[in-house]
């Protein structure tokens, strides 16, 4: 019963481990593309840095600084990327999950929002179109998502 009891444990921590990981848009190994999820809040967005670096709720994020490193330990939650770094006008259309150009992003209500660009195609500039509607959307379609 001891086993059994275990084994459903450690099945239950790799499943949870697994949802994580795959409500994040991860590039080599880290959250938006390896840059500095807190650089952006000074509009200034710059690669991480292999010497600072944070795991949380089982990804990876690279950081500029020592600074930025500890200001993201100390609140996390202010500085992830809106529906796991994935392009959020793509959520709040359909709730598709589409990679993004990490260097296109807006900080809407205090939070970081990444946005595909290839090209002519700047999802970004299609949000702010309708960004009201498109944010509420989102949130109920990354609600879907994550379950």
């Amino acid at each position: 019963m001891k086993l059994l009891f275990t084994k459903t444990i450690v099945t239950f921590l790799l499943f949870q481990t697994t949802v994580s990981k795959t409500n994040y848009l991860l590039t080599d190994g880290f959250v938006a593309s390896g840059y500095d999820v807190v650089s952006y809040f000074s509009h200034n967005p710059k690669l991480g840095n292999n010497a600072f670096i944070a795991e949380y709720e089982h990804v990876k994020f690279k950081f500029s600084s020592l600074e930025n490193l500890k200001i993201f330990k100390s609140n996390p939650l202010k500085y992830i990327p809106k529906y796991g770094g994935w392009c959020a006008y793509a959520i709040g259309l359909n709730g598709s999950k589409v990679t993004v150009d990490p260097k296109n992003y807006r900080i809407y209500n205090n939070e970081l929002f990444l946005f595909y660009k290839k090209n002519r195609n700047d999802t970004l500039q299609d949000w702010l179109k309708n960004e009201k509607e498109l944010y509420q959307k989102a949130e109920i379609n990354w609600l879907k998502n994550k379950k």
